[in-house]
């Protein structure tokens, strides 16, 4: 079987890839809106001759690549929907909705995914199993996988192994984040609601206030990761919204604290629910209030076999230099793919997209956010690359 030149069959969709992430990066679609961008996906993928599934998790689109042998099967998944941000890139291709940009990549996520759809499907005859390719709504607020899980996407058939990738303007062009174990944090949500006894703000001896509880509740909540946490463990607790008062002469009833704790292991993650509950509990009766907890649960942590990863590292060899593969490459966003890699071994790596000298570097979620379209055939080539490791292990 004759090897198959990925970088060159990746490049030879330069153009195509460049004009389609272009069109989804003017018509950016927020979570569960997904609408357009699903459409096109869906019928690029029956155009390519899979068999392809749609309103899956809402707005989801699955494509299914069967080879003409039996073997593996291999998910690979892409985000599709934009963030409530206006651009301000000036780019000829910017966004064409005011409010609704794509800051984050999925726009070239899902046109990586559609091109390492195209060129697989070239290559059917040599496939050994089958590939599955997910196109997910929903992530920037970490409900899509769960939705499109709740719709059966991880079923008939299973997945065998699990792929993803992002755009990492954290790394400059050409640089990858290949890390084992633990590369993104897992994420909730949590609310405090304090009651105290409100009354004038003249007669503050009168009243329980729920201000000043969950001022000394926000600064004892910050000796959670320093003293309790171990030094070598790795979590972050932010109280990011107080929410108190209607009028500056009243000393409201209730305060509100919301915040994000972030860990890559679920021990540290219940370290972290249990202790919020005390501190708060503790700091309310001292301060003679009571106090509420609710947690939103959001995302998994993304933890990469070491087993895949080992695989995945070795088939992008032939593509980069072994001093591009960057094994401490991790962060403590939060990202809802993990829930595809719950049960299924798998491996979520970064692709550098940044090029300062083009002033594409702006950081995710800024509206100034772009990338180096370079990154476009050069992600096509990595992921289809190691797809085929599993399906193609003789054509590689």
């Amino acid at each position: 079987m004759t090897p198959i030149d990925f970088r060159a069959a990746a490049e030879a969709l330069r153009e195509e890839l460049i004009a389609q992430r272009r069109d989804f990066h003017q018509h950016p679609e927020l979570a569960f809106e997904e609408v357009r961008t699903a459409g096109i996906v869906a019928q690029t993928l029956n155009a390519l001759g899979l068999e392809v599934q749609t309103g899956i998790g809402k707005t989801g689109v699955i494509g299914i690549l069967d080879g003409n042998q039996p073997g593996p099967t291999v998910l690979v998944r892409a985000d599709m929907d934009a963030l409530p941000i206006h651009e301000e890139t000036g780019a000829e291709y910017a966004s064409q909705t005011p409010n609704k940009m794509h800051a984050c990549g999925h726009d070239g996520h899902t046109t990586i995914a559609l091109g390492v759809a195209k060129l697989l499907s070239t290559h059917r005859e040599q496939i050994n199993g089958r590939v599955k390719f997910v196109f997910q709504p929903a992530e920037e607020i970490a409900a899509g996988a769960r939705a499109m899980i709740h719709d059966g996407a991880l079923n008939a058939p299973h997945p065998d192994v699990s792929l993803g990738l992002h755009l990492w303007n954290t790394l400059p062009f050409g640089k990858l984040g290949v890390a084992d174990g633990a590369v993104m944090a897992g994420s909730d949500s949590f609310k405090l609601t304090i009651t105290g006894k409100g009354g004038h703000g003249a007669s503050p001896h009168q009243t329980l206030d729920p201000i000043v509880c969950g001022a000394q509740m926000i600064s004892a909540l910050q000796s959670i990761v320093s003293r309790n946490v171990n030094p070598l463990e790795t979590a972050v607790l932010s109280v990011t919204q107080f929410h108190a008062g209607s009028a500056d002469n009243i000393i409201p009833q209730t305060a509100v604290l919301r915040g994000t704790i972030r860990a890559y292991s679920s021990a540290v993650r219940d370290l972290l629910v249990a202790r919020i509950i005390q501190v708060a509990e503790g700091v309310a009766t001292a301060m003679g209030c009571t106090v509420e907890f609710d947690l939103f649960e959001s995302t998994k942590p993304v933890i990469n076999d070491p087993t895949v990863s080992a695989q995945v590292r070795q088939t992008m060899l032939a593509l980069v230099d072994e001093e591009h593969l960057l094994l401490d490459e991790r962060t403590m966003g939060a990202e809802d793919v993990g829930l595809f890699m719950t049960d299924t071994p798998g491996m979520y790596f970064f692709v550098g997209s940044a090029n300062a000298e083009r002033g594409l570097d702006a950081p995710h979620h800024h509206p100034r956010f772009d990338f180096d379209e370079a990154v476009l055939p050069f992600s096509v080539a990595l992921m289809a690359r190691a797809v085929a490791s599993y399906v193609l292990t003789d054509a590689v």
